[in-house]
């Protein structure tokens, strides 16, 4: 299969895939709009409005038809267009100034960050960091610094983007956690820094943190996808195997036992056909190529979709069940994935309206949104709301 390492996407009897190996018709990639909802006490839902919580999906006050891809986390959200513009909005960090706007301002609605630029490739937001990939390759962080996670050989907060110390531009694809990060290289190599505290980066010690990114103790030249939970890492190789590795005391590892590990480990249900997986605060959930979806950790308020609050220290699939699952995101307490169908999926906590569902309800199983439709690209989960991208049709 044709494959452009440059804007990481392949294209396969008529479908594009993009980093996460999730498939749309490539016709439905035009028109792409932003929806948030859920908390919106710091303006992360980027409508203007920080004083109302939304529980239907609501566009972002930038508005516009022109969004690639969209990270959230604590209280912040960051998206790409199809220009290849950055913007932010959000809690600004106090002094850490997540936002990359060379200030600590909040800011209610989308702005560009300090960097600027039309070459910004893929990004993720962690709880008091981000960091994103350029079209040259390049990885840029910022925010705070505590425990070196940005891993630019310093603790000291960024309130603007900047380099790691490893350098290069051969960066693929980055996720960022509570205050570790990893990354994966076009070569296949993964890198993590930060908090070492459980055991997240893999090194096989949880002392000391790095402030420099490092190989996990793996090692190996054949890692696919990464994610960063909280406190734990996940992560995909090109043989389809999924490993897991740091803060164990739910199951969040899916191990079948608690207990943190400071090495990547595999799952407890095996198997060489993991697509996509993502980690919450102290739940995991991930996507085979067949299309079904696997869900353990904590279970409390119902995010495991599992129609009750049990915690699940191995693999189990939803309520929901099926094989046409596309794309999953993990939360702080919920959980929200995209179907192959284009439908719109969440479950468990609902304070905020994180669910999107016109209630604040929790949820046990999986519930469509508000909103509705079959069109939806992408969804994000923040620690208590949502952001998603949805395509139009052809005019």
């Amino acid at each position: 299969m044709p494959k452009d390492d440059l804007n990481y996407k392949f294209t396969e009897n008529g479908l594009v895939y993009d980093f996460y190996d999730v498939f749309v018709p490539a016709e439905n990639f035009r028109q792409p709009t932003l929806f948030t909802w859920g908390q919106s006490n710091e303006g992360q839902l980027g409508n203007t409005v920080t004083a109302t919580n939304r529980s239907t999906p609501v566009t972002t006050f930038a508005g516009g038809t022109t969004w690639k891809q969209v990270s959230s986390a604590y209280a912040s959200t960051v998206a790409i267009k199809t220009d290849g513009t950055l913007w932010t909005w959000g809690w600004n960090g106090g002094s850490g100034g997540i936002l990359g706007t060379n200030d600590t301002t909040r800011r209610s609605t989308p702005v560009t960050t300090f960097a600027g630029g039309n070459d910004w490739k893929q990004v993720s937001c962690g709880y008091f960091h981000m960091a994103a990939i350029k079209t040259d390759g390049s990885l840029w962080v910022w925010g705070f610094n505590t425990y070196g996670r940005l891993g630019d050989n310093t603790t000291t907060n960024r309130n603007t983007p900047v380099t790691t110390f490893a350098g290069g531009t051969n960066w693929k694809q980055v996720s960022s956690g509570d205050a570790h990060t990893a990354a994966i290289k076009t070569d296949g190599s993964l890198w993590t820094w930060g908090l070492n505290s459980s055991g997240q980066l893999g090194v096989n010690d949880t002392t000391p943190d790095r402030s420099t990114p490092v190989t996990t103790f793996a090692g190996g030249t054949d890692w696919k996808q990464v994610f960063c939970g909280q406190n734990h890492t996940a992560a995909i190789k090109t043989d389809g195997t999924l490993w897991t590795w740091g803060l164990n005391t739910s199951g969040q590892l899916g191990i079948f036992v608690t207990g943190n590990r400071s090495t990547p480990v595999t799952t407890f249900a095996g198997g060489n056909n993991w697509k996509q997986v993502a980690g919450g605060r102290e739940h995991t959930a991930a996507i085979k190529t067949d299309g079904s979806l696997w869900i353990w950790g904590l279970g409390g308020y119902g995010r495991l979709g599992t129609n009750d609050t049990t915690q699940r220290n191995t693999p189990v699939t939803t309520f929901a069940g099926g094989t046409n699952w596309k794309q999953v995101s993990t939360g702080n307490q919920y959980t929200a994935a995209t179907k192959t169908d284009g439908t719109l999926w969440t479950w468990g906590r609902n304070t905020s309206g994180q669910l999107g569902d016109n209630t604040i309800t929790q949820r046990n199983i999986p519930v469509t949104t508000f909103a509705g439709g079959n069109n939806w690209k992408q969804v994000d989960c923040g620690r208590i709301h949502t952001a998603a991208i949805k395509y139009s049709p052809d005019p």
